[in-house]
């Protein structure tokens, strides 16, 4: 009778889903999380069924005739616990948690009501690795200044969100212009006044959030101290020796060809003497 009676409220929890409420629910992985079942003032619960709908279908509790239970095989069996009020708790959570649940409440005058609730769960957000590249200086760009790019990137998480916040600011926000690639790279101009300003770099979701902070100017610094060249040095000091060790050699090969008479007819072996001045035998 009561198999019969629990299967007869699924059958009419079914007809009332298209007409539920919905909410949304956000759990961390390894927390726990509490699913709500909301009452109407005056509403005394009689009957109670919690459910999963997706990603599969499962029997998570119960509640009949006064008696909770919970030891239904489903992926949430040993994880999940019916409180007095009805509301479904699960821990530990897992990243495959998230998902569409639902309950059916049925009042001692038989009304029922159904609430559907979405789970997100998310993973924690690691703190996140910022790393700073020196732009190459342009024509317009001011002495003693520093242009830079700040890279930020959380390792092996997804649906995080990126924002940048500068020391000495209340706006987490910054300049739509200088963003780029959905908030992970912040292009900064520097100047003698920014030697000790820092930036840093928050990754978060709804759950969690951390930061790393970076001084960029330090870099500046390092790219133009002594002893510690960047490429567009290299460059000033390897193209001019290259152009030098080139026209050594062909200056070389220019002497080595008209130096003596050996090397003048290796240099000339196309040019013969009666060739090269065809009026002598006149």
């Amino acid at each position: 009778m009561a198999l019969w009676f629990l299967w007869s409220l699924l059958l009419w929890e079914a007809f009332l889903l298209t007409a539920a409420s919905s909410a949304q629910v956000h759990g961390q992985v390894g927390g726990s999380v509490l699913l709500v079942a909301e009452r109407p003032s005056g509403f005394q619960v009689r009957e109670a069924i919690w459910r999963s709908l997706w990603p599969s279908e499962e029997l998570l509790a119960t509640f009949f005739r006064g008696t909770p239970e919970t030891l239904y095989r489903s992926r949430f069996l040993g994880r999940a616990q019916l409180h007095s009020n009805l509301s479904l708790e699960l821990q530990p959570l897992e990243s495959g948690d998230s998902g569409n649940f639902s309950v059916l409440l049925v009042d001692t005058g038989g009304r029922s009501r159904t609430q559907v609730l979405q789970l997100k769960v998310y993973d924690v957000v690691p703190r996140p690795v910022v790393q700073v590249f020196i732009a190459v200086p342009g024509e317009t760009q001011p002495p003693k200044t520093c242009q830079v790019f700040l890279s930020c990137w959380a390792p092996n998480i997804s649906d995080i969100t990126y924002s940048w916040r500068r020391e000495g600011t209340i706006d987490f926000g910054m300049e739509p212009s200088d963003l780029f690639t959905d908030g992970q790279v912040l292009r900064a101009s520097l100047g003698p006044g920014d030697k000790s300003t820092t930036y840093s770099c928050i990754v978060s979701n709804p759950v969690s959030w951390d930061l790393a902070t970076v001084t960029p100017w330090e870099s500046c610094n390092h790219e133009a101290a002594p002893g510690n060249s960047s490429y567009k040095d290299v460059l000033l000091v390897v193209v001019p020796i290259s152009l030098l060790l080139t026209l050594a050699g062909l200056l070389s090969a220019w002497h080595s060809c008209y130096s003596g008479k050996k090397q003048k007819d290796v240099c000339n072996d196309r040019v013969t003497p009666e060739t090269e001045n065809p009026l002598v035998d006149l």
